[in-house]
Parts: C-alpha cells; sequence; structure tokens
C-alpha cells in the first residue's frame, strides 16, 4: 500500500457501536494516542468485535464515549458547567487507556482564571401540538429567555419591539413570547433573531437539548432549550 491509500485508509469514516449509540469518526482519531487502548485496537493488536450491522462494539458507557471521542478529536477535554459524572468519566479514559486525557481527570484545570465568572442565558421553546390533525396543527408556541443579565433583557425588549403585541408580563429574571395558531409561524423568525442577537453580545452556544411529553389526551408538548454562556469579570464594590 503507497502512502496515498494509506492516507485515504486512515480518513476513511468508522462507526463504533459503543453501549447501543453509534459513533463516527476517522480511523486517525481512533489511533491518535498509538499507546491507548484503541490505538491498539485499530492496529490489530487488540481483538475486536463486531454488532450485527458489521459495526465495531464497545461494551461501555454510550454516552460518555462521546467527550472520549472530542478528546480525541481536539486533545481538549470540554465538560458542561453542570458536568456531574467525573468519576464515571475517569473510569472510562483509565479502560481506553488514553493518558492524557487520564492526566486532565485527575488534575482539572479551572475552565476562567479566579476573576472571571460565567454569565448564561437560557433559551427555551415550548410548541403544543393537536394529536389528531394531519398535517400536525400547532396549538400555541411561547419563547422564553431567562438569564441575570439584565442588559440582555433590556436589549430585547427594545429592539424586538415588531414582536411587541406576542410579549407577555416580564419578570425579573426572564421576557416570553407567544404566538397563537394563526401566527405561530413567526416564533421560528423570532427564535433565529434572538439566536443571532444573543451571540452578537459575545455568548456562545454551550448545549441544547429537546423533551416531548404528553399532557393531554389530545394534544403533545415539544420543547426545545439552548443554552448560551459568556465570560465575564467580577466587579469588585
Amino acid at each position: 500500500m503507497d502512502n496515498g491509500d494509506w492516507g485515504h485508509k486512515m480518513n476513511n469514516p468508522v462507526t463504533l457501536n459503543v453501549g447501543g449509540q453509534l459513533y463516527t469518526t476517522s480511523l486517525s482519531t481512533l489511533q491518535r494516542y498509538s499507546d491507548s487502548m484503541l490505538g491498539a485496537m485499530f492496529r490489530g493488536d487488540f481483538p475486536t468485535t463486531r454488532d450485527s450491522k458489521g459495526n465495531y462494539f464497545i461494551d461501555r458507557d454510550g454516552t460518555l464515549f462521546r467527550y472520549i471521542l472530542n478528546f480525541l478529536r481536539t486533545s481538549e477535554l470540554t465538560l458542561p458547567m453542570d458536568f456531574t459524572e467525573t468519576d464515571l468519566l475517569r473510569k472510562e479514559a483509565d479502560f481506553y487507556q488514553i493518558e492524557p486525557l487520564i492526566q486532565c481527570l485527575h488534575d482539572p484545570k479551572p475552565l476562567y482564571p479566579p476573576d472571571i465568572f460565567e454569565q448564561v442565558v437560557e433559551l427555551s421553546s415550548t410548541r403544543k401540538l393537536s394529536k389528531y390533525s394531519n398535517p400536525v396543527a400547532v396549538i400555541i408556541t411561547q419563547l422564553t429567555i431567562t438569564t441575570k443579565v439584565h442588559s440582555l433583557l433590556e436589549g430585547i425588549c427594545k429592539n424586538f419591539t415588531k414582536w411587541n403585541k406576542h410579549m407577555m408580563d416580564t419578570r425579573d429574571c426572564q421576557v416570553s413570547f407567544t404566538f397563537g395558531p394563526c401566527d405561530y409561524h413567526q416564533e421560528v423568525s423570532l427564535r433565529v433573531h434572538l439566536m443571532d442577537y444573543i451571540m452578537k453580545q459575545g455568548f456562545t452556544i454551550r448545549n441544547t437539548r429537546v423533551h416531548h411529553m404528553s399532557e393531554r389526551a389530545n394534544e403533545n408538548t415539544v420543547e426545545h432549550h439552548w443554552t448560551f454562556c459568556r465570560p465575564a469579570r467580577i466587579v469588585e464594590d
């Protein structure tokens, strides 16, 4: 095999089934740390198992593997602020024998210097849908911005006057907009503008999540949540 063929093979996608969750990455990513278990596994020095669809199977925690894989991609450990499974992640790092990750987990560094803290904005979209209409009909949608950054809330109230008729009573740390079945499509437009406005204030998306629930016999509720963060300096009195 010449160097060109080998380079092509290293960049070919590889799909792993880790505890029932599928991940696709490149062979070069999996072999980033040659002395790790994954390095040995994909070098042919370690026995492999395949699932019924031919994917490489690893009987480990599928959810935590996302952090393992991201570390292999970037050589940086990035965890959510509310992450609570560090002990379990250490065990996964030990299993995969990724020494730099093991060191990061045993000697964690603060995300920011001592005089820096993190400001957070939560954006949520709640949509109630009729179960029995075809196509699915939207009954009502609501967008809510929650944050302790009052300047951001004030800016939203001043800069989004086009949607004033949809604005609900605001609380100290919250602004909401509600749309009925005839104008729910405006919620999508407002959401796009809000996300753009928030990010232009220096915030970046930390995570997203979706939650489905059924409240009544004739409707479903779908909630989308986005968390935005930015660093800010502590100001002493």
